[in-house]
């Protein structure tokens, strides 16, 4: 039974189910595990917490009013216009009015088919538009599918980095796979700083630190970091930007990467 289990865990059914990427048979199978099965069903509640973390820090906005603006053009009908004309005696008149008549209105019909093909490539360009916006969310989607599996990697290791009282609303969450050699950081809250200072992420070493980049205070986002494979710690410091002495910085995190 064990081994069908973790066969089952490893299938990435759940995954597929979780992203509506299933049929209906696996639909009903998946339900019927997750409400059989207590450890399927916690692998699948913990795929949901960390679906909502990546869909957090991938929050884009949709643009807004474009596929009403395409309909409604769409749906528009020319005006047909009823050109009614009296009959009269005065035939030579009459003939003149009709030309009139019949020259104004071409020249409405062309300005009035000028406007509707202005109009139609501004549908068109909506259209484009549209259509470049979605395969920009799709490239999205894929991203944050793929951030999705590592962060669902039994491998995966976590680990939350919270501030002293230096920084006490600091918090990241480190996300590390020794067994793919990937790093990711996810910046949850950091307090402002003045602006010539900033917050730098950096491994431990035994004999040395190494700097694996700078958090931004406006950051909300899943951020890959370099892998350090023999790193014996996480610490985040605040530095100064017009210099880089040791003595002016102020470690304001740190969590060990050995006893976990």
């Amino acid at each position: 039974m064990e081994e069908k289990l973790h066969s089952f865990l490893q299938s990435g059914l759940l995954d597929r189910y979780l992203v509506g990427d299933t049929s209906i048979a696996e639909n009903l199978e998946v339900e019927h595990q997750i409400n059989t099965h207590p450890k399927i069903k916690e692998a699948y509640i913990k795929l949901q917490d960390n679906l909502e973390i990546v869909a957090k820090a991938n929050a884009v906005e949709a643009p807004l009013g474009v596929l009403n603006r395409v309909l409604l053009k769409t749906k528009e009908e020319p005006k047909v216009i009823a050109i009614t004309r009296n009959k009269t005696p005065w035939y030579s008149i009459a003939a003149s009015i009709a030309a009139f008549i019949l020259g104004t209105l071409s020249l409405y019909l062309y300005q009035k088919n000028q406007a509707l093909n202005s109009e139609n490539n501004v549908v068109v360009d909506e259209i484009f538009d549209l259509r470049s916006d979605i395969e920009k969310n799709n490239s999205k989607l894929d991203a944050l599918a793929l951030q999705l599996q590592k962060l669902n990697n039994p491998d995966s290791q976590k680990y939350v980095l919270t501030g002293n009282e230096r920084a006490r609303n600091l918090k990241t969450v480190a996300y590390i796979n020794p067994v793919d050699k990937t790093s990711m950081i996810d910046v949850v809250s950091l307090p402002k700083l003045p602006e010539d200072q900033y917050y730098q992420i950096r491994a431990e070493l035994e004999d040395k630190m190494v700097n694996l980049g700078i958090l931004e205070d406006y950051q909300r986002s899943l951020k890959p970091i370099p892998y350090m494979e023999d790193a014996l710690a996480l610490s985040i410091a605040i530095k100064n930007k017009n210099g880089d002495n040791p003595s002016e910085e102020q470690k304001v995190a740190e969590i060990s990467l050995k006893n976990n």
